[in-house]
């Protein structure tokens, strides 16, 4: 509960300390907005006496917005992609990044800002991580699928929170990643794992000066048909610092807890200048 509180808080202190925005009514249809990047690393040593490994290194990555509105009806979907690889002098290529996530929530409003809901959430990996020459994961392995209806505030595109008090979880992989033992969470010689519980979803985006931009989402659950108390968080923050029309400095940390997949926090952070196209 105490991982719970701190991550609540520190969204709260975004929300409340982040500049007001101007709001602007909602058209009717379709409404899509983008942004891919390119982030490019590298590094080069020649009689160097401090030392230095020549490397190189990429990633790639898609932000893609696509809302729908009409009537007392709205549809919000997000898809985020992001891969990248490096290659140390005299090592194998390795995968440094790899994430593909699907969010999906539609609302018909009740009151006010309150909206009657339901979400969809997939995430998976796009390719097989190998860990001293043993297979890890790969595509579809693990793929999680969150799903179940609750209640939506939403001020506008760039802030909503969305409440769904009866959740499910479930994860699939193959097989061979169970054999020796459990993974992912999923049990020995298993190959998914369901979950019935609480789930709440937090979405800020906002513009804390001229050309930077910060989104925050923020993910929690909790399992009620087991260790209720343990909740799972997975949080990111992207920020964007344009330079021009095409470049830009891009910082994206992303932190994960699921105490049945790990006993601790998973962290992320990919930060670099690049090609920045948004559509």
């Amino acid at each position: 509960m105490k991982k719970l509180l701190a991550i609540a808080v520190l969204f709260g202190a975004l929300t409340a300390n982040a500049q007001e925005e101007k709001k602007e009514e909602p058209k009717e249809g379709w409404k899509r907005n983008g942004n891919i990047s390119f982030l490019f690393n590298q590094s080069a040593f020649n009689n160097w006496l401090a030392g230095g490994t020549n490397n190189i290194s990429g990633t790639i990555g898609l932000n893609y917005d696509f809302n729908y509105t009409k009537g007392d009806w709205t549809w919000d979907n997000k898809l985020i992609a992001s891969y990248g690889l490096t290659k140390l002098k005299g090592e194998e290529m390795k995968k440094t990044d790899d994430r593909l996530e699907l969010n999906s929530l539609v609302g018909k409003k009740a009151s006010g800002n309150w909206y009657y809901s339901a979400f969809f959430n997939f995430k998976t990996q796009m390719s097989s991580t190998d860990v001293n020459g043993e297979q890890t994961s790969h595509f579809f392995s693990p793929a999680y699928f969150q799903f179940g209806p609750g209640m939506l505030w939403k001020k506008h595109d760039n802030l909503k929170v969305n409440i769904a008090p009866a959740t499910s979880k479930l994860i699939v992989m193959h097989g061979h990643l169970t054999e020796m033992g459990d993974a992912f969470g999923v049990a020995q010689g298993e190959t998914t794992r369901y979950e019935l519980g609480a789930a709440l979803n937090a979405y800020y985006k906002l513009d804390v000066m001229k050309n930077v931009s910060v989104e925050n989402i923020l993910n929690l659950y909790s399992n009620y048909l087991e260790d209720f108390q343990n909740v799972d968080i997975d949080y990111t923050v992207n920020v964007v610092m344009k330079v021009n029309k095409y470049l830009s400095a891009n910082l994206s940390m992303q932190a994960i807890y699921d105490d049945n997949a790990f006993e601790g926090f998973q962290t992320r952070e990919v930060f670099g200048l690049g090609i920045n196209y948004g559509f």
